[in-house]
C-alpha cells in the first residue's frame, strides 16, 4: 500500500476538533507515519469487515482510532477518528 496524498472529511475535522490537545497531537502523528510507512506495526493497518466493507483503520492509541477508504491513485480520505466505539457510527 502506498499513501501519496490524505485527505480529511469534513467529518473527521469536526471530530479531531472536539479532541484534547495530546490526542490531536497523536492523531497527527499517526497520521504523519502512516504516510510515510502505511505498514508501520504501531498502525496496525487492517481493512475492516462486514458492514464496514471498503473502509481500513489504524490505531492511533490504544483506544483512537482512524477510519479511512483508500482510491487507487493512492490518495487516501481521513472520514473518522475517536475512541474506539467510532465504528458504530458509521
Amino acid at each position: 500500500m502506498r499513501v501519496e496524498r490524505i485527505i480529511y472529511h469534513p467529518d473527521f475535522i469536526k471530530e479531531f476538533r472536539v479532541l484534547d490537545k495530546i490526542t490531536q497531537r497523536q492523531v497527527m502523528k499517526a497520521a504523519d507515519t502512516f504516510q510515510a510507512n502505511p505498514l508501520y506495526p504501531s498502525l496496525r493497518l487492517h481493512q475492516l469487515k462486514d458492514r464496514m466493507i471498503g473502509l481500513w483503520s489504524i490505531t492511533v492509541t490504544h483506544r483512537v482510532r482512524i477510519i479511512f477508504s483508500r482510491f487507487e491513485n493512492g490518495s487516501v480520505l481521513f472520514e473518522s477518528v475517536g475512541q474506539h466505539d467510532i465504528y458504530k457510527h458509521l
